[in-house]
């Protein structure tokens, strides 16, 4: 079976949600990164999982930062075993 070239293919929109919160330290740190209300007024993973299932732009905006995030948590594992 061939594997799908998408490095998001299999990872669930909660998952990636988590991360960003997790790395940004909470909501604000992410909607610093990101403006929108979903994130910078009452912010919670499941309101902002409701937002984003409805609204491809904001999506794709979240998906994007998560690659970003990915490309540097690997430079980070990169430098500290070199």
């Amino acid at each position: 079976m061939e594997q799908s070239k998408d490095p998001l293919h299999g990872i669930r929109l909660d998952t990636i949600l988590e991360e960003l919160v997790e790395y940004y330290e909470g909501f604000e740190g992410l909607g610093e990164q990101i403006n929108i209300n979903c994130f910078t007024s009452n912010p919670s993973i499941n309101s902002s999982l409701k937002f984003l299932r409805k609204t491809p732009w904001a999506r794709a905006k979240v998906e994007s930062l998560y690659l970003y995030v990915l490309r540097q948590k690997q430079k980070r594992n990169r430098s500290e075993n070199s």
